[in-house]
């Protein structure tokens, strides 16, 4: 599940807080805030788990994930497909428990998660799908609040994607001279020395796309400085990854949760001043 490195769980449950606190409506937001940490735990989980089935021999070549209980025998192949659909159901019940729309939303965007490992092997965009899979709390979280979907959720889900996008390209930069060796394509092959111009072009397009969705939301004045925050925080994992050092990648990768935060605060202030 990864519980040692939470990380991976933050970046995928912030899109559904974000939309929690923008939406408007009369739920109990702390009940879905609750159930989505909780569901972003099993979910990320259970995406981990099948990634370690899937990526199992390849896992065993690279250094940083030789480790890792199928390829160092400490699980089998069976009981980690068990625990891996323990945990999506477990996940599931939560949200239906909150709304049923937005279980099924996951339950469809989850099917791009296991798609995740299968794509590195055919594209060197694998960061796509993932991107589609990992911002759907916000649609899920809109539609929780509110009962239905709104221009805001799908501006909101956009940015999420495009960030997603971003993040994980760095994340790819961690294992690029072992995806190399292997013959596994990464984001981190593709784009090579020129990755501070993608990532340029990514993270700009979220932060564009959580402003027009801090305007559709009527979010206050004070939001949008506390986004130009977000946009510092952006300009510095770019110098960092400029090192190209698997710790710079590693700081910048882990630097978009202090990114997430400075977002939630953006639009709680936005909404509560």
């Amino acid at each position: 599940m990864r519980l040692h490195a939470p990380i991976g769980t933050w970046l995928y449950l912030f899109p559904g807080l974000w939309a929690v606190v923008l939406a408007e409506g009369d739920d109990i937001r702390w009940r879905i805030v609750v159930a989505f940490g909780l569901a972003a735990v099993l979910i990320r989980g259970a995406g981990c788990t099948i990634n370690d089935i899937v990526d199992r021999e390849i896992d065993a070549q690279v250094r940083r994930t030789a480790d890792r209980p199928i390829p160092a025998g400490l699980v089998t192949v069976r009981q980690a497909t068990v625990f891996a659909a323990a945990q999506t159901l477990a996940a599931l019940l939560i949200l239906a428990w909150v709304d049923r729309t937005a279980a099924e939303v996951i339950a469809a965007s989850f099917l791009l998660i296991v798609s995740y490992p299968f794509m590195k092997r055919v594209t060197y965009w694998p960061q796509v799908p993932l991107g589609l899979a990992f911002s759907a709390l916000a649609p899920a979280g809109w539609v929780a609040v509110t009962g239905s979907f709104a221009p805001a959720a799908w501006a909101l889900y956009a940015a999420g994607f495009f960030w997603t996008v971003g993040h994980d390209t760095v994340y790819s930069h961690q294992d690029k001279e072992d995806d190399r060796r292997i013959g596994v394509k990464s984001a981190a092959l593709r784009f090579k020395a020129a990755t501070p111009w993608w990532l340029g072009l990514f993270y700009g397009a979220t932060l564009a796309l959580l402003v027009w969705t801090a305007y559709l939301t009527h979010a206050g004045p004070v939001c949008y400085p506390i986004l130009l925050i977000g946009a510092l925080n952006f300009a510095w994992q770019i110098a960092v990854i400029r090192e190209d050092t698997a710790d710079g990648y590693l700081r910048a990768f882990v630097g978009n949760r202090h990114f997430g935060w400075i977002v939630l605060g953006s639009f709680l202030a936005g909404k509560l001043i």
